[in-house]
């Protein structure tokens, strides 16, 4: 737990949402089962292990001691999460309160989270990188598109791809998941950043509603974002060859998709060779990187977020 306290000891104080420390890379031997974040003005340590009550008091101790460094006057809110496998474990309030609602930023764009309650926590921070990838792509592609920049979002979440591309000047954003109360809160992310005209937001099972996606394209880019196991509604394993065969009728001449693939079992070449066997018409473009501070020792264990590209042109206003 050493490296944790001494990460601690110098964290620094940040008014975006970020990673503070992150054990489950495997840089720090000891600390693989924790992580802390920030989510301002709360930090969230997790533990994917039972922690004793003298962990937690010395975890505790050593927040408050930086806190006071940092943040002299100003009161710590801090939550700790226990998850365990099978989906038990707990999340307390140790210290201070949490907003409600509570609202984070990322890069200048707003996010609803909550930290307080469910294992995630309506934004995952790792994704940092492809959001600031989509936010370029698009704002980059845009401008050149006379007939508009359309973007389908498949396993939507909370709609933070939607959120960035639509900023970045996307005309029509299709987001898709099958919970209803993720599309809520994306809906709310849209409209936190007053840029909800042009998003709509389906809550079907991707699987059985092609129709509805065909109907509304074909689009210059396509975000693909399963979760690695989530029973009844996508298992990597099984069900990746049928999602990725869809993307090449669904894109654009020149369109690209965002691959991504979160299972520390699976390398990218599980990507890459499900891409080649059922979307030969997507040529690979790069990886890419994870923010720093989600350094792995393996990054074949770490997420994966693959950019493929159609052949052809794209259609370009005219000049």
């Amino acid at each position: 737990m050493q490296a944790l306290l001494d990460a601690i000891r110098h964290m620094p104080r940040t008014e975006d949402a970020t990673r503070l420390f992150h054990g489950r890379g495997g840089m720090h031997p000891g600390c693989e089962h924790l992580s802390l974040d920030a989510f301002p003005p709360a930090l969230v340590l997790t533990s994917f292990a039972e922690l004793d009550d003298t962990a937690i008091a010395t975890i505790g101790q050593a927040l408050e001691t930086r806190w006071a460094e940092i943040a002299p006057g100003e009161p710590l809110n801090w939550v700790l999460q226990i998850r365990l496998v099978g989906g038990q474990g707990s999340t307390r309030i140790m210290s201070g309160s949490v907003p409600d609602p509570h609202v984070v930023t990322e890069a200048g764009t707003r996010y609803g989270v909550h930290v307080a309650r469910g294992q995630n926590h309506g934004l995952f921070l790792d994704m940092a990188a492809g959001r600031q990838w989509v936010r370029e792509h698009v704002a980059a592609r845009a401008p050149t598109q006379a007939r508009g920049f359309k973007v389908l979002n498949l396993f939507a979440y909370t709609c933070a791809f939607s959120v960035v591309a639509m900023q970045a000047g996307a005309t029509q954003v299709v987001n898709m998941d099958m919970s209803r109360g993720a599309m809520s809160i994306g809906q709310q992310n849209h409209r936190l950043n007053d840029v909800d005209k042009g998003a709509s937001f389906l809550a079907h099972d991707i699987f059985s509603s092609w129709g509805k996606i065909t109907r509304s394209g074909p689009y210059d880019l396509i975000i693909v974002d399963p979760p690695s196991y989530q029973k009844g509604s996508f298992v990597a394993t099984k069900d990746y060859a049928r999602l990725v065969r869809r993307l090449p009728d669904l894109l654009m001449p020149g369109g690209h998709a965002l691959i991504c693939l979160n299972a520390p079992e699976l390398p990218a070449s599980f990507v890459h060779e499900h891409m080649l066997a059922e979307a030969p018409e997507l040529q690979f473009v790069e990886r890419v990187a994870n923010p720093p501070a989600f350094a792995d020792r393996d990054p074949e264990r770490s997420l994966k977020v693959l950019v493929y590209r159609t052949s052809g042109a794209a259609v370009t206003a005219p000049s």
